[in-house]
């Protein structure tokens, strides 16, 4: 017979699922549906259509574009910063936490009006990149300033956790064993994080394809030259044209279910590698050369 405590609490526990099924449903599932059917309620040829638009097709490259060039700078610039928080302690390491948060904290909109004071024709250098024909705000500089802006930390945050808890003594010890610091960084550091580090690269490539608000202000809505796939959504939307835009808005929504499908398999995949991380280690270390005793 079933404990009458235990009874209540299973009620209690599926009370609490329905809700938030229905919450989640009602929230996101519903949505994100609505998104596909109205896409391809008036049928695939239109849907493949809208696509094949000139302007389609150039807000899907230029978003393709403003990835590639930020993914590795982001890949890059986290890397340094996540290393050099979780391994040195330093006057200013606070402040500098502190920073990285600000874009998770501060509006998007914000964002990019603080580069248009900084780049803009009026703004701080806006008379010296105009002397020098150097074009920053309504061009691809800017678009690619503000979407590192607002999708560096996401890889920082990715990492620090992962780098903070395995410490450092596998890197110490490859020093003591004469390696030097790009083996130490590409045979140590870099397979105990590579797991965290994909998992941050997927987040701030999916920001970086989706971003609206910060690349809406810098870059000046211009057709066929500064228009994302999320702007050219908004423009397609305000002028009525709702199968295009739903169609482009697919898009985006493919790209964040791809997300969460490549969220879980790396946590999948983390999960199995990590029954054996010792073994990993000591076969790193192993093929490091050793110093000589002499």
């Amino acid at each position: 017979m079933i404990h009458p405590q235990y009874q209540e609490a299973a009620w209690l526990r599926r009370l609490l699922i329905g809700i938030s099924l229905l919450f989640l449903s009602l929230l996101l599932i519903v949505p994100l549906l609505a998104i596909f059917y109205q896409a391809l309620a008036a049928g695939w040829q239109t849907f493949l259509s809208a696509l094949q638009q000139t302007e389609a097709l150039h807000a899907i490259k230029l978003t393709l574009i403003v990835a590639a060039i930020s993914l590795p700078l982001n890949l890059f610039f986290g890397v340094i910063m996540a290393w050099l928080l979780s391994n040195f302690d330093f006057k200013g390491k606070q402040l500098i936490t502190t920073l990285i948060d600000l874009p998770l904290s501060v509006s998007p909109v914000v964002a990019g009006l603080m580069f248009v004071l900084l780049f803009g024709i009026n703004g701080l250098f806006g008379a010296w990149l105009d002397a020098n024909d150097i074009e920053v705000i309504f061009a691809l500089p800017g678009i690619v300033l503000a979407t590192l802006f607002v999708t560096f930390p996401l890889v920082v945050k990715s990492l620090l956790p992962s780098m903070k808890t395995q410490g450092n003594s596998e890197e110490q010890a490859a020093l003591t064993l004469g390696a030097s610091v790009w083996q130490i960084f590409f045979r140590v550091t870099l397979p105990k994080i590579k797991w965290p580090l994909l998992y941050g690269a997927i987040l701030a490539n999916a920001r970086a394809m989706g971003e609206f608000g910060a690349v809406s202000v810098v870059s000046g809505h211009i057709r066929n030259l500064t228009n994302t796939i999320p702007l050219h959504v908004e423009i397609l939307y305000n002028e009525y044209q709702f199968t295009a835009a739903f169609a482009c808005a697919s898009l985006l929504a493919l790209i964040a279910i791809l997300t969460l499908l490549l969220q879980n398999l790396v946590a999948y995949l983390q999960k199995r590698k990590r029954k054996q991380p010792q073994a990993a280690s000591d076969y790193m270390l192993s093929r490091l050369p050793v110093k000589s005793a002499v």
